[in-house]
């Protein structure tokens, strides 16, 4: 058996108005008195209230940092601010992109990070995996897994619901992408755990059952999204690897960030690959594009705004991107003309 590492969250907060209880939490962990909260301009208004408050109430001493651009610039800038304040902890509360400079500073910075997300748009909120723009690969690479994750799903509520449609295409991924760690498995003896593939699988199937709860926008159907991504994220970490998340039809999507930047957000676009990867898996690509139309995600390129033509040269360049990952489209060797076919044969074009 090859030996690989798991890395954890120790402690999960779910549930209306948590983002009040982050110093009850924050003694719970026993992490030292000093640290950063960084967040975006848009979402510092929304928290700072209530995290403030419950801060100061366990004494905790804290400064806020606004984020700015998504860069390794960035990063290193709050990893030495820590450094030079001798901060215990950092706390990424906002979006993607606070949490992904967050888990990079904490990395660098050698201290734990708590991840507070105010949108479920994706399963880095609770994953060891992270991402930022002046990578030489558009792809996340290895950083800090949370020490704990807060997610209020009253404030989560508050996102645009676009945000949480982008989530639900990212956990329906997880059906191809077990299938294409399980292929690698197969074909290169990769390492292949049973039970991160299932965790994963587990997220997904729970998006296809409550596709109907979630399209209502209820407090029930959030907290489904939610608790799927944090396992999803968590399967990951089981892992030791992003591959029980991320496989062909993620490959898809970082191809169209080149071909067609600006287009989709990231679980859109997951979704679209997840449609045209299942069909070259033999799953039933049908059951998934109609989980992904009752949450209101899109299903054709044209929802995203994308033409035919993008969608096949990413294709194409899909299984380019990782080329020590081995995937379906490594079986399938798309040209442009199968590509074609593939992506009209599932309706995507």
């Amino acid at each position: 058996m090859q030996v690989h590492f798991m890395e954890l969250p120790r402690l999960v907060v779910v549930g209306s108005g948590v983002s009040g209880k982050i110093g009850d939490t924050l003694q719970k962990l026993e992490i030292g008195k000093k640290g950063i909260v960084l967040s975006g301009p848009n979402v510092m208004p929304l928290l700072r209230p209530a995290v403030e408050s419950s801060l100061k109430e366990s004494e905790f001493k804290f400064r806020w940092d606004i984020v700015g651009a998504s860069s390794f610039a960035e990063v290193e800038r709050i990893a030495s601010l820590a450094r030079e304040e001798r901060s215990d902890f950092l706390i990424g509360a906002g979006g993607g992109r606070s949490i992904d400079i967050a888990k990079l500073a904490s990395f660098n910075s050698k201290i734990p990070f708590v991840s507070v997300p105010t949108s479920a748009s994706h399963d880095g909120i609770s994953s060891p995996f992270a991402s930022v723009k002046g990578l030489d690969r558009p792809y996340s690479i290895v950083a800090e897994p949370p020490i704990a994750i807060i997610a209020d799903t009253e404030l989560i509520s508050k996102a645009p619901h676009k945000l949480l449609v982008s989530g639900c295409g990212d956990l329906l991924s997880k059906k191809t992408a077990v299938k294409d760690w399980e292929l690698s498995y197969v074909r290169t003896g990769d390492y292949f755990g049973r039970y991160s593939a299932n965790l994963a699988l587990l997220s997904a199937n729970m998006i296809m059952e409550d596709a109907g709860i979630i399209s209502s926008i209820s407090s029930e159907g959030i907290s489904v999204v939610v608790e799927a991504l944090i396992s999803s994220g968590v399967a990951a970490g089981i892992a030791g690897s992003s591959r029980p998340c991320s496989g062909s039809e993620h490959l898809f999507s970082h191809a169209m960030d080149i071909v067609a930047p600006g287009k989709g957000m990231h679980g859109e676009k997951c979704g679209l690959g997840t449609i045209m990867m299942a069909k070259l898996h033999g799953l039933d690509y049908d059951e998934i594009k109609k989980t992904l139309k009752i949450i209101g995600s899109p299903v054709k390129a044209s929802d995203i705004g994308a033409t035919n033509d993008e969608i096949v040269k990413a294709l194409v360049l899909a299984r380019s991107i990782r080329k020590e990952r081995y995937t379906i489209l490594d079986e399938a060797k798309l040209t442009e003309e199968s590509a074609r076919k593939l992506a009209q044969y599932v309706g995507v074009i």
